[in-house]
This record gives structure tokens, C-alpha cells and sequence, in this order.
């Protein structure tokens, strides 16, 4: 039976996740939706007015009707989650120079020169009375400050808010719409004099509940385990979450070797919790006769570990699956695994349509779909006597199935690919089953401080231990396939090839091959494609990397970098900024040469284009006939005079980078304004690219 059959879960998530995506991308207004709710109700309600015969014939027009109403009613959901949409968004009120009120909505979270939250617009400060308004901000306060606020304290910012804006730099992370998702869409940095401590509390008392248990889980993770920083933080994230306190690097390991879901609270963690969950209530003789009392355990534990671990889209998915299967069972009632995921997914994006475009919630769900699809078919390649070996097979074929479904998606957020994934999952999956395991025996008997110590050793030795066998994946010549450029469309196609390569394997179906071979054919064509337009490409990029000097020339594939070395060295700002961006143009050479591009001193020349590359100071001497120049580049705050810079020099576009301070910005620009210059600043509209 197709799967779609045993799933009618799956035939309604499919036309709301259309009218998600149809809400984002066009945009209908609330009026617009509702009529058209009324109509195709209206409509799918008078069908049934019709005769048998007519309605037999043209039963297809009733089913169009009901997936149109969803795809409405998709719409709907999304319009109602987007806070743009309330009255009360404070994007409708705030002005420049006006306070704020807000409650610090988590608690702080350190950072190398930082205190972090987020808090809840409360209410914008006009005049002499107060708008009430809603929305969220991200608060950054400066460590000059002797008294922070904690999870509820109100306070006031004197401070203007700041836009949270995207880079601009090709293949960037799409930070403002992530933060539009979020509700956020204002950050603010603060130092001591810049807002104000109210003395009224606003708390929730259960989320102050879940923040209190995490705070005193992961003290008693530091007291067991010591100062051992890196065996500290991967214990934290593994037990609830937390990443604060995580290496970059270590992070970076992971994800090289294809194991980044192991400290990425996922449906993993979730699967063994609930595991031991029932077999711990199958034990216990008062539990275990009452499936009701059972169902409610299970499922109170099951979601006070989701809340605990933040919440994530990921968990919540799990969470909602396995709370579908507790109380299926709990009725006797086994549905199939297509239609918990499909019910899952769309109790979730009803909740909340913006986890469609979350990676967790993404990759969750085609891990999943993966292993259903492709586990058995895999399994059944080899018929293996030995339990142990065919065990060691099954596992194999497990992280296989996942690793299949989920390595396009990968590749077009990550653009790399970890070629050790199936020995690292090996090990991993297993190992770090058992930290999970010993770190909640060690939570459970916190309250005996000689067998703390002695489990919380035992964790430091296996995280240790885990960490060091990562680390050595990471370091293996060609553990890692980096720089894969993908699209949306590739990735389509890798899906639809992915898709009728299984069911021509699967079926031995010949029509399944001869399509795989077509979409094959497309692949190669719009690759073969991409390459051939970018050869012989001349350009110029100004990344905008905050508080740094980084630009790259380009020829075709190879680029030329000048700038910070602290940008171009691998690192986190490395990974973040230039990474994406030269994946995307496609760039993998570096070079000292580009044809036609001449440098001398700060003077450069590209084909017919010239620049110059201010830096540091320099004083010109007077000159009869201005130096033509097509574009001069302040940057570093350089000390320079812009009436005194026109003496000398004729320009079509000055171009600020983002190494200049704030303050040095404002000034440059009233000059220009004042002249009628015309400027491009980078770090408020975004990097420039200047095709040559």
C-alpha cells in the first residue's frame, strides 16, 4: 500500500505546508484569506447538495476544494505566527530616541566580552505616557556593568534600538529572517548608564522552574566533573542542550565528522529516554498495571526533558512523535510511522509554521523518513549468521539510510560533506548513548557527594575519550569534503534522484531508472552549466565583516585576498564569513597573480578600473590636475579629510568597509551629504560587489 494511503495525515500536511510557503513568499492579506476560507468552504459544503451521479463524476473537484481550504488555512496559520502582522508590534510604534520598557525573557548567558538575553518589548516611552507594544529584542550589555538582571527584572533602555540586519555577503546565513522567525528584530549594546533596573518582576513561574533545574543540573555537572573545560560543555550539551560553553573548534570537529547530532539535543537523546522510561515504569508493580498513570509519567518526563533542552524544533518533533505512540498505545492503537511523522509535522507547524525552515526540524524529519524508507532495503543486502556482526550490519545500515536522505540538505546549508560519517556514528551513537546514560545516574544521585564524584569522573573519562577519537577522524587526510556549491534546485534534483534510484532498487522498476538517468542528466547539465558561466568572471567583493578589513578579487575560480589575516586564517570568522561566500561564487584557488589586476602601493588597477585603498594616514601633496579614480575605499578609521581628499582626487563612489568604528561612519558621511558625494557604507547596507 503506497504510504500516502496508510498516512491521511500525510495528504493534509502537504497542502499546508503550500499555503506556508505561498503565506512567506507572497503575502496575502488576513481579508484575502479569510474570503477565501468562506468561499472553498462554501463551496466544498454545496458539493454535497449535488446529485450522486454528479458527485461521483466530478469527486475529484471535492478533493481539490478541501486541499485549497487547507492551503488557506496554511496561510492563516502563518499570518497569525508573523508578530508583523499584530496591532501591537512595536515596529508600528518605536521611533528613534525613544525608551522602552522590557523584561529580560532568559537569563544571561557570558560571553568573551558580553552579557546576553533576549527580552519582551513591554511598552515604547513617548512623551509622558506609554504604548503598550510587543516584540522581542536581543540586549547585549557591556561588562563594565556591576549589577546584570536576571530571568524577570524589568528595565528601562535609554539607549536606540539597532535593526538586525543581514551582512550582504554572498551565501550568507540569513540572519534577519531567522530572527524575524524568532520575533527579533532589534538588538541593542548597553553599558551601565544605558538603562535602568525597575523594582517590578514579571516571571513566568514554570519557565523560572525549567530555568532554576537547568541552572542546578549543570552545577552539578561542574562540582562532579571539575574544571576539564571541553569534557564540561560536550557533557552539557549532550545531557540538556546547552551549547554556551562549547569549543568553536570542537563544534567544528563534530560536524567534520558527521557527528554534530550527538551534542545536538535531537530524537536520539529523546528515543533513549523514552526507552528507559518504559522499562523503568514496566518495573515498578503500581505502575505498570495502570496504563493511564504510565502514559502520563511518560509523557510529563518526555516533555520536561524537551523543555529542559530549550525546546528545540528538533525535540519538539520527537517529543510530539513518541507522545502520538504513548497514547496510541495507551488505546490499543498502532498507526503507521508515516502518519506519526506527517502528525507530528503538522501539530508543529500549526503551532508554529516557521519550523519548516528550520535545519533541526528539517534534518529530524528526513533522518526519520530516511531510515523507514531505506533501512530494510539496505538490511536485506546481506544475509549475516553472526548476531554480532549482524547487529554491527543493522547499525551500519541505520546511519546509511539517515545519512542518504539527509546529505543533500547538508551539503546546501553546510557545503561539505563528513566522508568518515559511518565509522564516527559507530562509535559515537553508542558511547555517547552510555555519557547520556551515566550522566542522569549521576543527576539522579547528586545528593550523595562520594558517589557524585566517582560518576562524574567516570563521565570526564568518556567524554574525554570521545572527544579524542573526534578529534582523530578530524585530523585523517580527506575526512572531509568541503566547499560543494548546491542550490535549491540541485538539491530538488539530488532528492528526485535520491527517490527513483530507491524505488528502482527497491521495485527493479525500469521506468524509476530511466527517470533517475534523466534527472542525473540534469544535474550534470546545470553543474556543467554553472561552471561555464563563471569562467572568465572579473570581480571585486567588499565583505562586510564587522570590526574587520576583508576584500577579495576575483578571476573565475581563483581569488586574490587583501585584508586581516585574522579573517582569512580558518577559524570561526573564516567559517561565518568568507566560507559561504566563496563557496557560492564558487572560488577554491587563492592566488597572488589575478590577470589584469596591478597593484603599487594602495593603488590598484583591475582591467579599466581604479581604486584606492585608504588605511592608515596619509597626507598628499598638492597636485596640478586631480587623480582620476573610480572608487576610494576608507577603511581602518583612517585619519583623513574628505575637502582634502577632493584636492587631490576626482571619484566616482567612495566605499566605506566595515573595520571603521560607528562614530568615524557618522562623520564620513555628513561630509558626503554635505557635498553630495555618493557613498556606499557596507556595514549598513550590506557587502559590495563591483563586477569589473
Amino acid at each position: 500500500m503506497p504510504p500516502w494511503k496508510k498516512a491521511p495525515f500525510l495528504r493534509l500536511l502537504l497542502p499546508v505546508i503550500t499555503g506556508i510557503l505561498l503565506q512567506w513568499y507572497v503575502g496575502f492579506q488576513l481579508a484575502e484569506i479569510i474570503t477565501g476560507i468562506i468561499c472553498f468552504g462554501i463551496a466544498f459544503l454545496a458539493f454535497d447538495l449535488l446529485p450522486l451521479d454528479l458527485r461521483f463524476k466530478f469527486r475529484i473537484v471535492q478533493g481539490i476544494l478541501l486541499n485549497l481550504i487547507l492551503i488557506v488555512v496554511g496561510s492563516l496559520f502563518t499570518y497569525r505566527q508573523d508578530i508583523r502582522n499584530s496591532n501591537e508590534w512595536m515596529g508600528n510604534y518605536y521611533r528613534s530616541n525613544e525608551m522602552v520598557t522590557v523584561t529580560v525573557n532568559e537569563p544571561l548567558v557570558e560571553r568573551p566580552s558580553t552579557y546576553k538575553a533576549e527580552a519582551k518589548i513591554e511598552n515604547v516611552i513617548r512623551d509622558s505616557h506609554t504604548v503598550k507594544c510587543t516584540g522581542k529584542v536581543l540586549l547585549y550589555f557591556a561588562k563594565d556593568t556591576s549589577q546584570l538582571p536576571i530571568y524577570g527584572d524589568v528595565i528601562v533602555i535609554k539607549k536606540n534600538l539597532q535593526p538586525i540586519q543581514n551582512t550582504g555577503n554572498p551565501g550568507c546565513f540569513d540572519y534577519k529572517r531567522f530572527s524575524c522567525f524568532k520575533k527579533r528584530f532589534h538588538s541593542v549594546y548597553l553599558h551601565k548608564a544605558d538603562w535602568v533596573l525597575l523594582k517590578i518582576k514579571n516571571a513566568d513561574p514554570f519557565r523560572r522552574f525549567i530555568f532554576n533545574t537547568r541552572h542546578k543540573i549543570l552545577g552539578v555537572l561542574k562540582s562532579a566533573m571539575g574544571g576539564h573545560a571541553d569534557e564540561l560543555a560536550i557533557a552539557e550539551a549532550l545531557l540538556i542542550g546547552y551549547t554556551q560553553d562549547l569549543d568553536k573548534d570542537l563544534v567544528q570537529a563534530y560536524s567534520n565528522t558527521g557527528v554534530v547530532h550527538i551534542i545536538a539535543i535531537s530524537g536520539l537523546h529523546l528515543g533513549l529516554i523514552y526507552v528507559m522510561l518504559v522499562r523503568l515504569f514496566n518495573s515498578l508493580p503500581f505502575i505498570k498495571k495502570s496504563g493511564l498513570t504510565k502514559a502520563v509519567l511518560i509523557l510529563s518526563c518526555l516533555w520536561l526533558f524537551a523543555l529542559l533542552t530549550g525546546g528545540s524544533a528538533s525535540v519538539l518533533r520527537s517529543a510530539v512523535m513518541f507522545s502520538c505512540i504513548v497514547i496510541g498505545e495507551n488505546f490499543q492503537k498502532r498507526s503507521s510511522i508515516y502518519n506519526s511523522l506527517a502528525a507530528s509535522a503538522f501539530i508543529l507547524l500549526s503551532y508554529n509554521p516557521f519550523y519548516l525552515w528550520d535545519v533541526g526540524f528539517q534534518l529530524s524529519y528526513l533522518a526519520v523518513l530516511g531510515i523507514v524508507l531505506f533501512q530494510k532495503p539496505f538490511t536485506n543486502l546481506f544475509y549475516i549468521k553472526n548476531k554480532f556482526i549482524n547487529h554491527l550490519w543493522q547499525l551500519t545500515c541505520v546511519s546509511l539510510s539517515a545519512q542518504v536522505f539527509t546529505f543533500p540538505v547538508c551539503i546546501y546549508y553546510f557545503h561539505q560533506f563528513p566522508n568518515t560519517f559511518l565509522f564516527t556514528n559507530l562509535l559515537m551513537v553508542p558511547l555517547s548513548s552510555l555519557i547520556l546514560f551515566v550522566e542522569i545516574i549521576l543527576v539522579v544521585l547528586a545528593w550523595i557527594p562520594l558517589v557524585a564524584g566517582c560518576i562524574g569522573f567516570v563521565v570526564y573519562w568518556l567524554v574525554w575519550l570521545m572527544n579524542k577519537i573526534i578529534l582523530w577522524f578530524n585530523d585523517l587526510p580527506y575526512s572531509v569534503w568541503e566547499g560543494i556549491h548546491s542550490t535549491v534546485f540541485s538539491t530538488i534534483l539530488l532528492y528526485g534522484l535520491i527517490i527513483f534510484c530507491g524505488v528502482w532498487l527497491t521495485y527493479k522498476s525500469k521506468a524509476s531508472f530511466k527517470v533517475a538517468l534523466v534527472i542525473l542528466f540534469g544535474f550534470t547539465f546545470i553543474n556543467g552549466y554553472e561552471q561555464w558561466r563563471i569562467a572568465g568572471s572579473q570581480k571585486l567583493v567588499i565583505y562586510n565583516i564587522p570590526q574587520h578589513q576583508a576584500m577579495d578579487f576575483i578571476y573565475s575560480n581563483s581569488f586574490m585576498f587583501v585584508g586581516d589575516s585574522a579573517v582569512h586564517a580558518k577559524g570561526m570568522l573564516w567559517n561565518y564569513h568568507l566560507k559561504p561566500a566563496r563557496v557560492s561564487l564558487r572560488l577554491d584557488k587563492a592566488t597572488d597573480h589575478i590577470p589584469g589586476l596591478h597593484q603599487k602601493n594602495k593603488f590598484f588597477r583591475y582591467n579599466d578600473i581604479k581604486f584606492l585603498l585608504l588605511d592608515s594616514q596619509v597626507v598628499f601633496a598638492p597636485v596640478n590636475r586631480k587623480i582620476i579614480l573610480d572608487y576610494i575605499i576608507l577603511s581602518k578609521n583612517t585619519v583623513v579629510s574628505v575637502p582634502l581628499l577632493l584636492q587631490t582626487f576626482e571619484c566616482k563612489q567612495f566605499i566605506i568597509d566595515a573595520s571603521n568604528s560607528l562614530w568615524k561612519i557618522g562623520k564620513w558621511k555628513k561630509d558626503f551629504e554635505r557635498l553630495h558625494l555618493p557613498f556606499y557604507s557596507v556595514p549598513e547596507k550590506g557587502a559590495f560587489i563591483i563586477e569589473i
